[in-house]
C-alpha cells in the first residue's frame, strides 16, 4: 500500500500539466478577445462581398449560319478585333438589288427631267404661234374694216365681205386655240415638275435601303465591343444564330472593382472615401487596399426579381443588406490575380 506521503506526492504531478495548459489558454483566449474587440471598434466588417467587372455580351444583330470563328473560349481579344464572320450571300443579293433600284430611280429622274424639257419648249412654241395668230386676228379684223368701208360704196361684192367676216372669225377661233395649248402645256409642266419631285423622294428612299442593306451587310462581320476576355463561346461553322442572340460574353480585365454588402446597421458608420482592407478568398495570405467611392440607393432585396412585400400578415423582420462600391488602389498591377465573380471579406476603417 501507497503511504500519504507517497500519494500526494503523486497528486501533485498529476496537477502541473493542468496548472501550465490553463493559464495559457486564458491568456490566448483573452488575447483572442481583445483583438477582436478592438477590431470591432475600429472597423466594420462583412464576408458578403464579391469582385465586379464590365461583361459586355456579343449579341449578332441578324440572322444567319456561321461561316468563320476567330475567338476561342477565354481567349484574351481586343476592342474591335474581329471574332467571328456569318455566311453574306443572302445580304450581298441584297446590297446588289438595292443598287439596281437605285439605278432604276435615277434613270426615272433623268427621264422626267427630259419630259419637263420637252413640254417647256412646247409651251414656248405655243406662245409663239399664240403671239402669230394674234398678228393675224389683228390684220382680219384690219381687212373686214375696209372691206366694209368698200362695200358700203358699192366697190366690193356681199361675198367678198362675207369672206372678209369668215376670216376674222376663223383668226379668232385659232387664236383661242393656241392660248388653250398654252394652257396644256402649262399642266403638263406641273405635272412633269411632280414627276421630277416623285423620282428625287423615290431615289432618296432607294439610297436609305441601300444603305440599310450595306449596314445589314457589315453586321455578318462581328468584333469584340471592348479589351478583355471572352467567356464560353459554343461557337461552331455552320450554326445557325437568331438576331439578338447572345454569343459570348466579353469580361473586361482592365477595371475591377467590389461590391460589399454591408447590413444598414453598419451604415452609420461607413462614407464615401474610407480606407478598406480587402481579403480575397482565393488569396488569404494576401491584403489589398481600397476605398468606398459609392452606396447603393436601395436594399439588395429591392433589385430582386420578386422583392418582399411588407405589408403581408406573415412579416418577419430581417436586417437588410445594403451594397457599397469599393474601388481598389492600383487595380491596374493586381490583373492578373483579379477575377470577377471571386468572393472577398472587407475591413472598413472607422475609426
Amino acid at each position: 500500500m501507497e503511504s500519504n506521503n507517497q500519494k500526494v506526492h503523486k497528486s501533485k504531478r498529476q496537477l502541473k500539466p493542468i496548472t501550465f495548459i490553463l493559464p495559457l489558454i486564458l491568456i490566448i483566449g483573452g488575447s483572442f478577445g481583445y483583438k477582436k474587440l478592438m477590431h470591432s471598434i475600429h472597423y466594420e466588417s462583412t464576408d458578403n462581398a464579391q469582385l465586379e467587372s464590365n461583361a459586355v455580351p456579343v449579341i449578332s444583330r441578324i440572322a444567319g449560319y456561321i461561316d468563320s470563328v476567330y475567338v476561342d473560349d477565354y481567349q484574351e481579344i481586343k476592342a474591335g478585333q474581329l471574332l467571328l464572320v456569318l455566311d453574306d450571300k443572302e445580304y450581298q443579293i441584297a446590297v446588289s438589288q438595292a443598287e439596281a433600284d437605285l439605278l432604276q430611280a435615277e434613270a426615272d429622274l433623268a427621264s422626267a427631267r427630259a419630259a419637263y424639257v420637252n413640254v417647256g419648249a412646247a409651251e414656248k412654241v405655243a406662245s409663239a404661234n399664240t403671239d402669230v395668230l394674234q398678228t393675224k386676228l389683228a390684220k382680219a379684223q384690219s381687212d373686214l374694216t375696209r372691206d366694209e368701208a368698200l362695200f358700203a360704196d358699192g366697190s366690193i361684192t356681199r361675198k367678198q365681205l362675207d369672206d372678209s367676216r369668215s376670216n376674222v372669225e376663223t383668226a379668232r377661233m385659232q387664236l383661242i386655240a393656241g392660248s388653250e395649248q398654252i394652257k396644256q402645256a402649262s399642266v403638263q409642266g406641273g405635272t412633269a415638275s411632280a414627276l421630277i419631285q416623285k423620282a428625287q423622294a423615290t431615289i432618296a428612299t432607294r439610297k436609305a435601303a441601300l444603305d440599310q442593306a450595306k449596314l445589314r451587310l457589315s453586321y455578318t462581320h462581328i468584333y469584340a465591343p471592348s479589351n478583355g476576355r471572352v467567356g464560353k463561346t459554343n461557337l461552331e461553322r455552320g450554326q445557325y444564330i437568331q438576331p439578338g442572340q447572345s454569343l459570348t460574353t466579353v469580361v473586361n480585365n482592365e477595371t475591377f472593382w467590389l461590391v460589399a454588402n454591408f447590413k444598414e446597421t453598419q451604415l452609420k458608420s461607413l462614407s464615401i472615401g474610407q480606407p478598406v482592407e480587402i481579403t480575397l478568398d482565393g488569396y488569404p495570405d494576401k491584403k489589398f487596399n481600397g476605398k468606398i467611392t459609392s452606396f447603393s440607393e436601395a436594399t439588395g432585396a429591392k433589385f430582386s426579381l420578386l422583392p418582399p412585400d411588407n405589408a403581408s400578415g406573415n412579416f418577419v423582420k430581417v436586417t437588410q443588406r445594403v451594397p457599397v462600391k469599393i474601388e481598389f488602389e492600383n487595380s491596374t498591377d493586381l490583373k492578373p490575380i483579379l477575377k470577377a465573380g471571386l468572393s472577398a471579406e472587407v475591413d472598413v476603417r472607422v475609426k
